[in-house]
């Protein structure tokens, strides 16, 4: 009988090395988390949760990483297209650009999408004159999580999208199908997964994202204010139970969304 080598350990040794890792590094925070808001009581708990100024930050959190993280999929499938179906002069800086978010500081991408979506600014100047405010509003928020949320679903889809080719499509084409088509049944359907799994990750970067949001979100109470914010409040004032109850309750939710998503993910793949 032969053995086969492997470049990597064994079952058993790797099993051991990654249990223990997500223990220690996401497992373990996760559940001092949850003991921390356990030592409240229910009453406590549900006080905290349910009082308007903490459900009205829920919905601005969750409402508009919903909203950027949907949005961001069009915008996302229609730039990995061009960056990877075209060649044109700039492509190379324009792909090294999509990352810019993630090396980018947070506070520095929120200064600069105050500074560019103020009032006063490049761009809020000419939408206030019509009426429309950007900045010190949830529609601030939105932006700046568009901003952060965008290159998790071009870098999903670009590799499918390289995958694909184009024989599929020029068989289609050969067989009278149209553009729209050869897009809705022949390239649309491998994408789904992979622009759920980058929707799902936008989303979850959308919704503890910090740093940009609160410089343009003017946070307002019960109008602009985000969870993150709230929980920052709540360690400033020495509350570190309730600032816990906060984050464990973001934690529910957000998991519960993105096993939703997951599933789906797992349905569009089969």
């Amino acid at each position: 009988m032969v053995r086969h080598r492997h470049a990597l350990p064994g079952f058993r040794i790797t099993l051991a090395i990654t249990l223990a890792y997500v223990g220690l590094v996401v497992v373990g925070p996760l559940l001092g988390l949850v003991a921390k808001a356990a030592s409240l009581d229910w009453s406590s708990i549900q006080a905290l949760l349910t009082n308007p100024r903490s459900l009205a930050a829920f919905r601005v959190s969750f409402g508009t990483a919903a909203v950027a993280s949907v949005v961001n999929v069009p915008l996302g499938l229609l730039l990995a297209w061009t960056l990877t179906r075209y060649r044109f002069a700039g492509r190379a800086v324009m792909d090294a650009l999509i990352d810019l978010p993630f090396a980018l500081p947070t506070a520095v991408a929120g200064v600069a999408l105050t500074t560019l979506y103020g009032d006063d600014g490049w761009i809020g100047a000419p939408l206030a004159q019509i009426g429309v405010s950007v900045a010190y509003a949830p529609l601030g928020i939105g932006v700046a999580l568009l901003f952060v949320g965008l290159p998790f679903v071009v870098r999903s889809l670009q590799p499918v999208l390289a995958a694909l080719g184009r024989e599929s499509e020029e068989v289609a084409l050969t067989l009278g199908a149209s553009p729209l088509q050869i897009f809705r049944r022949v390239i649309l359907p491998p994408l789904i997964p992979a622009a759920l799994t980058g929707m799902g990750m936008a989303f979850a970067r959308g919704v503890g994202e910090y740093g940009s949001v609160i410089f343009i979100a003017g946070n307002r109470p019960m109008v602009s204010e985000i969870v993150p914010l709230l929980i920052v409040s709540k360690l400033e004032q020495f509350d570190y139970p309730g600032a816990a109850v906060l984050g464990s309750a973001m934690l529910v939710l957000s998991l519960a969304i993105l096993l939703g998503l997951g599933r789906l993910q797992y349905r569009g793949a089969a």
